[in-house]
């Protein structure tokens, strides 16, 4: 039974370097012919006849058994891993030590159908293998340079010439493929291995790892996605997602179950999903990070949002606003009553442009109070409340609230239905400054959409008083940017001349280490800021669609979200190629 199972393993590594063109059929013959004659394992007489190489044939032997593949020279050992194997071992059995995880440990070996050497390891070290594939050559050496730095005796040359090359038979108390098979089937961890794992310095430093490390490269969210054999990381740079590490596929559910107890949330739900929110002291500053856990096919899914203070923009002369729409953002929101709306996608600050109008008015004769879901950041002297739905804690209960605390301003995080809409617009009425938001492509449409949401055209001409519409438009990166020649022709195409560029040049980065070589680095608002001029109030009554109002607002000096990049592109600010990514659909 065991001899047959060993030559039907010899059978299907042939059968694969076969079936991939490695070798002919007739170099397959002759080499099970001298197995038969000589002994020794396929493997051997492979090599020895020259009919594939080492690395070949490791690659090969590592999908035979389903065991990934590893180079060592692009690994870094563990010295709690080491410190498990004795260095005469590691050189008996051909193995060398990698990392340990709560009760296994992880370790490369050049053969994998020995299951006595899986045996062995597991006998001395207490712990349960987790085989990995190796280049003989690359385990010797990674053993006389660890084993060496360790300090431990190492045996001479000529004792590891003698190591046997051939390797014992199959124990017949296992089945091959099976059980090797098992040792990497991805099962759902138990609770007590997780609570065990996620005290772990591996774990630790890992999770840590990552949050500084989207620190200082200024990531807005980190994506952590589990699929069926893999396992990303991904970091949100200046708007793009970024893949920035792929650990190893079994570490998901103890990273996953580190940032739940961080979060202080339930590690043993992972049917539901949940939220929380964690502040971790990194390099001498409080971050804010908001968590969200979503179960998927393979594994849960967490986003962490990262909520810096220290790059939170409060001056808003720093936000990108210029000119006109400067000055009408700033008179607005000195107004004694009225709606200000800031509208665009998630991600586009429009939570950073509001936090900036409220710290501009936040003085000690202005009562501010603020329904935030979540709230992003605290600012000093405003009253902030977090909207809880599942306690009924919501925007419209909250705002009839806030109208018996003696408000002076409001800021309503959302504006989602009809019922926030009618209470939000009352206050207006009655006397008071709202600030909220609304998710619709540019200024003009924020108009239509609360016509459509039931608000009646003459409530809304009488109750909004501005609207902003914004974009954040990636940045050229100082250090690799380079002028760039641009045809005439495509500049009129969107309505900009050799002129309106700033020393009639236009710029793009080249790519550098301080870019990631992407050529941009930051990221700036560009906006679309409406007055509700008596001309754009009328034609609310009317009934005007989107595109009447937008020419109208246009003719009172409103510059679209496309001009407003355009400007930034003739300023060197940015490319155009950036301002097309952003303003896509945008009416030129």
């Amino acid at each position: 039974m065991e001899t047959a199972q060993l030559q039907n393993d010899k059978k299907g590594l042939g059968d694969l370097l076969v079936g991939d063109g490695i070798l002919t059929a007739e170099q397959f013959q002759h080499a099970l012919r001298e197995q038969s004659l000589h002994g020794n394992k396929l493997e051997h007489h492979l090599l020895k006849l020259g009919y594939v190489d080492e690395n070949t044939l490791a690659c090969f032997v590592a999908r035979q058994y389903q065991i990934p593949f590893v180079y060592l020279s692009d690994m870094e050992m563990e010295q709690e891993a080491i410190d498990k194997v004795p260095v005469k071992t590691a050189l008996e059995l051909k193995v060398m030590p990698m990392y340990v995880l709560t009760n296994e440990i992880t370790v490369a070996l050049a053969d994998p159908s020995d299951l006595s050497v899986i045996n062995k390891l597991e006998f001395i070290t207490g712990l349960r293998v987790n085989p990995f594939v190796a280049l003989k050559s690359d385990i010797l050496n990674a053993i006389s340079q660890y084993y060496h730095h360790n300090d431990q005796e190492m045996p001479s040359e000529s004792m590891e010439n003698s190591l046997q090359d051939s390797i014992e038979a199959f124990n017949s108390e296992y089945e091959t493929d099976e059980n090797l098979e098992i040792l990497h089937e991805q099962e759902e961890a138990s609770i007590s291995e997780l609570k065990k794992a996620v005290d772990d310095a591996p774990i630790i430093k890992l999770t840590n790892f990552i949050l500084k490390d989207a620190i200082s490269k200024k990531a807005s969210d980190i994506h952590i996605e589990p699929f069926e054999k893999t396992f990303r990381i991904r970091f949100r740079i200046d708007g793009v997602l970024k893949t920035v590490l792929t650990p190893p596929h079994y570490l998901h559910p103890a990273v996953v179950s580190r940032f739940k107890i961080m979060c202080d949330l339930d590690i043993t739900e992972r049917r539901l999903p949940q939220d929380g929110r964690m502040m971790i002291k990194i390099e001498k500053k409080a971050v804010d990070f908001r968590v969200s856990f979503l179960p998927g096919l393979f594994g849960e899914k967490v986003v962490i949002r990262i909520l810096d203070k220290s790059d939170l923009i409060l001056d808003m002369r720093d936000l990108g606003l210029e000119g006109k729409a400067l000055e009408w953002f700033e008179k607005a929101i000195h107004s004694p009553n009225g709606m200000i709306l800031v509208t665009g996608p998630t991600g586009s600050g429009k939570t950073t442009t509001l936090y900036s109008a409220l710290t501009t008015i936040n003085t000690e004769d202005v009562n501010i109070i603020t329904a935030e879901d979540p709230a992003e950041f605290n600012l000093e002297g405003i009253t902030q409340v977090q909207m809880k739905e599942k306690i009924g804690l919501t925007f419209p209960t909250a705002l009839r609230s806030f109208l018996r605390q003696d408000p002076d301003v409001l800021m309503v995080g959302e504006i989602r239905d009809l019922e926030t809409a009618n209470i939000a617009i009352k206050a207006t009425l009655t006397g008071h400054l709202v600030f909220s938001t609304l998710h619709t492509i540019d200024a003009p449409s924020t108009i239509i959409r609360l016509i459509n949401m039931g608000i009646e055209p003459i409530l809304v001409a009488s109750s909004v008083i501005l609207v902003i519409a914004q974009r954040l438009l990636r940045t050229i990166c100082r250090n690799c940017r380079q002028e760039e020649n641009i045809p005439e022709e495509t500049l009129m195409q969107l309505g900009i001349t050799r002129e309106d560029i700033t020393g009639g040049k236009c710029y793009r980065g080249k790519g550098c280490d301080a870019c990631s070589n992407t050529g941009y680095k930051g990221r700036v608002a560009i906006y679309e800021v409406m007055p509700m001029t008596k001309s754009v109030k009328e034609l609310i009554l009317k009934g005007a669609t989107t595109a009447e109002l937008r020419s109208e607002a246009a003719q009172a000096g409103m510059d679209t979200l496309r001009v407003s990049g355009l400007k930034k592109v003739a300023q060197g600010v940015s490319t155009l190629e950036e301002v097309l990514r952003v303003t896509v659909g945008e009416e030129e």
